[in-house]
């Protein structure tokens, strides 16, 4: 009888993508190499230059515990504990929305504007509202070093990870972090040259058609705007107003589905002199800039 096949990194990543693609993951072969790399301690690179190497018990264990809970929708970001967004590590607990790569376009967006927005001589005034991770405010605060960011949100244990995140790309003397409703909790005379966010935009009926991996473990608080998904835009654009200084922008991410309903809103508040959409790479509505008067 011939000695059973070993368990080489070759033959765990093959078996575990067909599982996991069994299981309903749209990215298999992405999701078995960042769990088994995290079990190894390594970086998925390493584990192609040890192709053939057979992975011991207390790995595949590991490993396999991952798998299954990967299996059952959990996201990968939570089990390992971070996501990259916008070429930056970020820790991420089920107490805060995984960034997305839709979000770097609200980034680009914000940087571009602020590139073309001369703040004399003082530092740029930014609010990141809705913060979660902290990964917009980070971002900012490490491309645009002439700004302070004022990073708000509704749930201490959201700002706990933030907290963590803002330490970790040691721009803590330029980020601060402010449990807030929105803007309700910020000093009534504080304004800013940016107001940014990624809020709430799904609407109820888009909600209950999420996948599980989404649905059952990410905030819905940080996910669900209401019945058409505007209702906490709305919100945060009659906040913004009084709040941005004369030729200041909102800068907001939205679902294309929503682009009309926000431009309306926007209008609607009054105070803006330009409404623009940028868009993605797909050329869908991803992004509302509006400048204040």
């Amino acid at each position: 009888m011939s000695p059973p096949e070993a368990w080489t990194i070759g033959r765990l990543l093959t078996w575990t993508t067909d599982y996991l693609k069994q299981h309903g993951s749209e990215s298999p072969r992405l999701d078995a190499e960042v769990l088994l790399a995290h079990a190894r301690g390594c970086s998925r690179i390493e584990l192609y230059t040890a192709f053939e190497s057979v992975v011991d018990d207390a790995v595949r264990a590991t490993f396999r515990d991952l798998v299954r809970r990967r299996a059952a929708s959990e996201p990968v970001a939570y089990l390992v504990g971070y996501r990259e967004f916008y070429s930056l590590p970020f820790y991420v607990t089920p107490a805060v929305l995984i960034p997305r790569p839709e979000t770097e376009h609200l980034v680009v967006a914000a940087l571009e504007r602020i590139q073309h927005h001369p703040p004399g001589q003082r530092p740029f005034e930014i609010v990141d509202v809705g913060t979660g991770s902290g990964a917009i405010a980070v971002a900012l605060a490490k491309h645009a070093p002439a700004c302070r960011v004022t990073a708000t949100d509704a749930s201490a244990a959201a700002l706990a990870v933030a907290r963590r995140n803002v330490e970790r790309h040691a721009v803590s003397d330029r980020v601060a972090l402010v449990e807030s409703d929105l803007l309700s909790g910020l000093p009534a005379a504080q304004t800013f040259d940016f107001v940014v966010s990624n809020p709430p935009y799904v609407s109820e009926a888009e909600w209950a058609r999420l996948p599980a991996t989404v649905k059952d473990h990410e905030p819905r608080l940080a996910l669900v705007g209401g019945a058409n998904g505007c209702a906490v835009i709305e919100r945060l654009v009659s906040q913004a107003v009084p709040r941005l200084t004369p030729g200041g922008w909102l800068v907001l991410e939205i679902s294309p589905q929503i682009e009309g309903a926000v431009r309306q809103i926007v209008t609607s508040a009054g105070g803006f002199d330009a409404v623009q959409t940028a868009k993605d790479l797909a050329g869908l509505a991803r992004v509302i800039c509006a400048r204040r008067t």
